[in-house]
C-alpha cells in the first residue's frame, strides 16, 4: 500500500504520476523512480533531513504538471523517462535497523525492475541501503560510486554505533557491495577525518579528491580521471549526493555545513556530466535540512540536482537510441 510522504502531504515529485511499490505494473513502463528515504536517525549534529523528501519534491516555481524540458540538454526526463513516484519508506527514526532494512528492500525492488532509483533523502547513513540494493541487482562490487561530499564518511564508529551518517562508505566497502578501488570521493574538506581513517581509506585504494585539489587541477580534469576508475571491471555507477558538499553559504540547510564547497553551478553541472557520460543505476541525494534553510534555496539545488541527473540519464538513453541530441555547449537557437 503506498504511504504517500511521511511528513507532509502526498505530493509526488514535480506532478509526476504516483506508483506503488506494491504494485509492479505501476513502474513497470519507468525508467527512473522517485523514492523517499525520510531519515534522520543516524545524524551526529543538526537533525531536520527527515523533512528532506517532501522538500525535494515539491520546491519549484514551476507548475506541479510532470513535464522538465531541459534547456541544456533537450530532452524532458520526466516525460521521456516515464519517471513515477513510490512516496516514502515508511523509515521510524526510532528504528534504525528496520528503516534501513525497508529502505533496501525498496530500493532493490526498484532496481530489479529495470528502472533507475533516484532516492531523496534523508541522512547519509541511507546511503548504506541505496547503493546495497543496487548492488544485489548489478552485481556484487560491480557498481562503482562517485560521491560528493565535504565528509568522507568513511568512520569506523559513529557514538559508538556502527551505523550512522558518518559510516556509510566504510560498511559499504567492508560488505564487498562497493569496492574500495571504485569509490571516488569529491569535495572533501575540513578537519575531519584523523589520521586513522585516512590510514584506513588509503588501505582500501579509494580515491578522495580534496576541495584544494579540484581548486588547483580543475573540476572537469579531476571528473575525467574519476570516470576512467569509476568505469574499470564495474558495470554500473552510483551517484551519491550530499549537499553539503556545495560551500554552506549557497547551500545552508544541512545538518553539518562545513564552509569553501563547490558552488550550486559546479555540482549542477559535474551531476549532469556523470549522468550523460556515465551508466549511473542509482541515484541519491542526502543531507537536506529543511528547518535550516533560507528562501528554500538549499530546497531548490536539491530538486535540480535530481533533474539534472534524471536529464543527463534520459539524454545518454536518447543518444543511444540513435536520437540527435542537443548537448549544452551547443547555442540555444542553433536546433
Amino acid at each position: 500500500m503506498r504511504l504517500g510522504n511521511m511528513y507532509g502531504p502526498d505530493a509526488t515529485f514535480a506532478g509526476v504520476p504516483a506508483a506503488d511499490l506494491d504494485d509492479p505494473a505501476s513502474f513497470a513502463a519507468a525508467r527512473a523512480v522517485i523514492v523517499g528515504a525520510p531519515f534522520d536517525g543516524g545524524t551526529s549534529h543538526r537533525p531536520g533531513t527527515r523533512f528532506g523528501p517532501l522538500a525535494i519534491r515539491t520546491t519549484d516555481y514551476l507548475p506541479h504538471d510532470g513535464m522538465r524540458p531541459s534547456l541544456a540538454l533537450g530532452v524532458d526526463p520526466l516525460v521521456e523517462l516515464g519517471v513515477v513516484d513510490v512516496g516514502d519508506v515508511e523509515m521510524p527514526s526510532g528504528d534504525t535497523e528496520l528503516s534501513l532494512a525497508r529502505l533496501e528492500e525498496a530500493v532493490t525492488r526498484i532496481a530489479a525492475s529495470g528502472a533507475v532509483p533516484i532516492i531523496l533523502g534523508g541522512d547519509h547513513t541511507i546511503a548504506l541501503p541505496d547503493v546495497t540494493g543496487v548492488a544485489r541487482h548489478v552485481g556484487w562490487g560491480r557498481v562503482s560510486v562517485i560521491h560528493f561530499d565535504a565528509h568522507a564518511d568513511t568512520a569506523d564508529t559513529q557514538f559508538g554505533s556502527l551505523v550512522g551518517h558518518g559510516t556509510p562508505m566504510r560498511r559499504l566497502i567492508e560488505s564487498g557491495a562497493a569496492r574500495g578501488d571504485r569509490f571516488l570521493q569529491i569535495g572533501l574538506r575540513g578537519y575531519w577525518p584523523e589520521g586513522e581513517t585516512l590510514d584506513w581509506m588509503a588501505e582500501q585504494h579509494m580515491r578522495s579528491y580534496e576541495m584544494s585539489e579540484l581548486v588547483s587541477r580543475g573540476l572537469d580534469t579531476c571528473l575525467t580521471e574519476a570516470f576512467a576508475i569509476a568505469t574499470d571491471e564495474c558495470d554500473a555507477v552510483f551517484l551519491s549526493v550530499d549537499v553539503d558538499v556545495v560551500d554552506p553559504g549557497s547551500a545552508p540547510a544541512t545538518g553539518t555545513p562545513e564552509p569553501g564547497g563547490l558552488s550550486p553551478r559546479q555540482l549542477l553541472d559535474a551531476v549532469r556530466r556523470i549522468a550523460m557520460e556515465l551508466p549511473v543505476a542509482g541515484v541519491d541525494i542526502v543531507e537536506l535540512a529543511p528547518p535550516f534553510d533560507h528562501a528554500e534555496v538549499t530546497a531548490y539545488l536539491g530538486n535540480r540536482i535530481a533533474l539534472e541527473a534524471m536529464s543527463g540519464i534520459a539524454w545518454r538513453l536518447a543518444r543511444q537510441s540513435g536520437r540527435t541530441v542537443r548537448r549544452p555547449e551547443d547555442p540555444l537557437l542553433d536546433r
